[in-house]
């Protein structure tokens, strides 16, 4: 018998083509009568979202792979996620509520407490906290996971009964989406198979082979089948190795880049002028503003040569279908949401997007919105009391303010999870600071001892991703996938739903919506929107999209028609144009990509992939070490009015004159001297999505 499947549903497809898998892709191993395998889905903050194969035997998990039948992940996996196993049965794992016995400035120290007596005293102090004014109470937490119940699930619903502060989540790609959102209407783009179709693909700020390895999987087929790549990164990256030609513009140019192949577009009248005029809207004025940005002027700000400009855009032009990759590292500068305005207009341009291996894709987390259930996370809950908002970028700034009208309270609870600010967010000399008041009480859910576990007043043990059920959705193709419980959890540790839950009764909360179990919450996701039997059946459902989606318009704007009204290029707040006499002090302009092996700051404590990584590194070009009298593998401090910290340094090719990399983001704790690469930059906010600049950033480089 049929399963009965919803009307309007998104039911379990698969997708027509898919490229073979790679040589060390997994392939299904015959099971033992012990064995048993589990279908989940990779938690992480990566636009892949890999659907995993979990092999179980004896109870214990001894194998994660991709599956295979997946068409995004054709069973293929990341080394990091590959050993995920490592991660889960790590001798440092927290599996017991700790309690801290130290003070905060001094040698972290904690004693083993019942999940009792830690929720009994967390309750009472939140109790008396939110007595006074619940807004004082803060959650921190982003991309942890990105699963939609361990996420912000319960946890939503928690903070937003008890009245506490909102969190703006900004500390990775809300520039990038408000500048897709204002011109698209929304986080949307082109499917990610098609790109194995497109004759031209520019891969603009996005290093695929470590960020984005299954993209890089359909351009690769696509270089096979003759397509041209381009790499447009100020970083020489391991993707840029792989393609035909790499621009080395420097950061935060990539907007001047956007308008000066705009104003070519205009010269040779390479454009699509029907498209535009059905489909944009202030394009008469985008003219005019590119008309002012010749090869010249561009390159001269860009770091480029003309002709680099003036061939970028005649292979755009006259190439077709011809694809963006856009990524999220070039929107980390202080025009980053502009940016991105004037490189999604490209395709509306040209007409790209007629073809369905021709547009853009930036993010695709859009295309969800109309099937999630908005009422998940339960804003209701909060009864319309008013609730001021706090960034999670300036949280270094706002954990030293004290209470004032403007403000608001003072913070005095931080609850974080599925997040490691002490090490991730910007300017960490402040941040450090906050988290050290010894009046602030701080709540950590943690599966380790973090930087941020070890300024915490009490760390609770969360499970990981074998441990737990959860729902995923994905920003870099349009599958619902399941993540299904492998084992069950470790020791004492507890799902962050169960967690909140917890609190919740702690605290007296007794609103049947923060008792809610995990299989409820799986069913109000998405309601009958995702055939949920076809989910737990297959392990992924595929949405129901055209395949050129925006070939007739059709854009998810009020109007239907693209937006180009307003987009303009802005410098960076730190370069030598724009900061003359800052760079004359400090004249090295310094990204900060993840290193290959790490994801954010997840993985750096797993010992088989930081020996891969060796140590914290600073990649510098030749010219710039000798000028400085430096040589390879010295140890190195790179400092600016904001801090230093030491590292490694590599002189290496990937660096172009002028700019340097310090890669991360390795854990605080596990750096020469116990600082890493946020030490220096800065809390100073985007154009668009108030985002952190981390790579508007200048320093100088000296020896330790």
């Amino acid at each position: 018998m049929s399963a009965v499947v919803p009307e309007n549903s998104v039911q379990a497809t698969r997708h027509p083509t898919a490229p073979a898998p790679e040589p060390h892709a997994s392939t299904d191993p015959a099971q033992s009568a012990a064995q048993r395998v589990v279908k989940g889905a990779c938690p992480h903050d990566c636009p892949d979202t890999c659907a995993l194969r979990v092999t179980v035997d004896n109870g214990r998990v001894v194998k994660v792979q991709g599956q295979p039948d997946h068409a995004s992940t054709h069973g293929a996996l990341c080394t990091k996620v590959s050993r995920y196993p490592e991660r889960t049965y790590h001798a440092d794992r927290v599996l017991h509520p700790l309690k801290r016995v130290s003070a905060k400035g001094d040698t972290p120290r904690f004693e083993r407490i019942s999940w009792q007596q830690a929720l009994s005293e967390i309750g009472g102090r939140l109790q008396a906290i939110a007595a006074r004014n619940p807004q004082a109470i803060l959650p921190y937490s982003y991309a942890g996971t990105m699963g939609l119940l361990q996420g912000e699930g319960m946890a939503a619903r928690f903070f937003h009964r008890l009245g506490a502060s909102r969190l703006d989540r900004t500390i990775c790609a809300s520039a990038g989406g408000a500048g897709l959102a204002a011109t698209y209407g929304h986080k949307v783009g082109m499917h990610l198979r098609f790109f194995a179709e497109s004759r031209l693909i520019l891969l603009w700020g996005t290093n695929s082979i470590a960020s984005n390895l299954h993209f890089w999987t359909f351009a690769n087929q696509a270089k096979r089948q003759g397509a041209k790549l381009v790499c447009i990164d100020p970083r020489k990256t391991e993707t840029a190795d792989k393609c035909h030609q790499h621009l080395a513009l420097l950061p935060g140019t990539d907007g001047a880049l956007a308008l000066g192949l705009i104003h070519e577009l205009i010269a040779h009248d390479w454009l699509d002028h029907d498209y535009i005029t059905r489909h944009v809207d202030g394009w008469d004025e985008l003219r005019a503003r590119a008309l002012a940005w010749t090869p010249e002027r561009t390159a001269e700000e860009c770091g480029l040569t003309a002709d680099e400009v003036r061939g970028l855009a005649r292979d755009y032009a006259t190439t077709s279908p011809a694809a963006i990759r856009l990524n999220y590292g070039m929107q980390r500068v202080r025009g980053g949401g502009n940016a991105v305005r004037l490189i999604a207009l490209l395709p509306c341009l040209t007409g790209a997007w007629r073809h369905r291996a021709g547009g853009l894709l930036l993010s695709s987390s859009g295309w969800y919105a109309p099937l999630r259930n908005p009422t998940l996370e339960r804003a209701d809950l909060r009864g319309g009391r008013p609730s001021r908002v706090i960034n999670m970028s300036t949280i270094g700034d706002d954990l030293l303010r004290p209470a004032s009208p403007d403000f608001g309270p003072r913070i005095e609870a931080l609850i974080v999870y599925n997040s490691n600010p002490v090490a991730v967010a910007p300017e960490s000399p402040k941040v450090v600071a906050g988290f050290q008041r010894s009046d602030l009480l701080t709540v950590v859910l943690e599966h380790f001892m973090t930087d941020t576990a070890d300024l915490a007043d009490y760390v609770l043990p969360a499970t990981t991703q074998l441990e737990h059920l959860d729902i995923h959705t994905s920003y870099g193709h349009t599958d619902v996938l399941i993540n299904e419980p492998a084992v069950p959890p470790l020791g004492e540790a507890r799902p962050n739903t169960q967690i909140f839950r917890d609190l919740a009764a702690a605290m007296g909360l007794d609103d049947p919506a923060l008792q809610e179990n995990d299989e409820t919450l799986l069913r109000q996701a998405f309601g009958p929107a995702v055939d949920l039997q076809a989910l737990r059946s297959q392990g992924w459902v595929s949405l129901p999209l055209p395949e050129a989606p925006f070939a007739q318009g059709g854009f998810p704007t009020a109007s239907g028609r693209a937006s180009a009204v307003g987009a303009d290029y802005l410098p960076n707040y730190e370069s030598r144009r724009s900061a003359p006499a800052l760079a004359a002090r400090y004249p090295l302009a310094m990204i900060s990509p993840p290193a290959r092996n790490f994801l954010n700051s997840s993985f750096v404590n797993v010992t088989s992939l930081r020996d891969i990584e060796g140590e914290q590194l600073l990649e510098m070009h030749d010219s710039d070490a000798h000028s400085r009298g430096l040589s390879d593998g010295q140890t190195v401090r790179v400092f600016n009015d904001r801090g230093s910290y030491q590292c490694r340094l590599q002189v290496s090719h990937r660096a172009r004159p002028g700019v340097v990399h310090g890669l991360g983001i390795w854990w605080r704790k596990l750096g020469l001297d116990g600082r890493n690469v946020n030490e220096v930059t800065h809390q100073q906010l985007t154009d668009l999505g108030a985002a952190p600049c981390f790579y508007d950033c200048l320093v100088e480089v000296s020896a330790a």
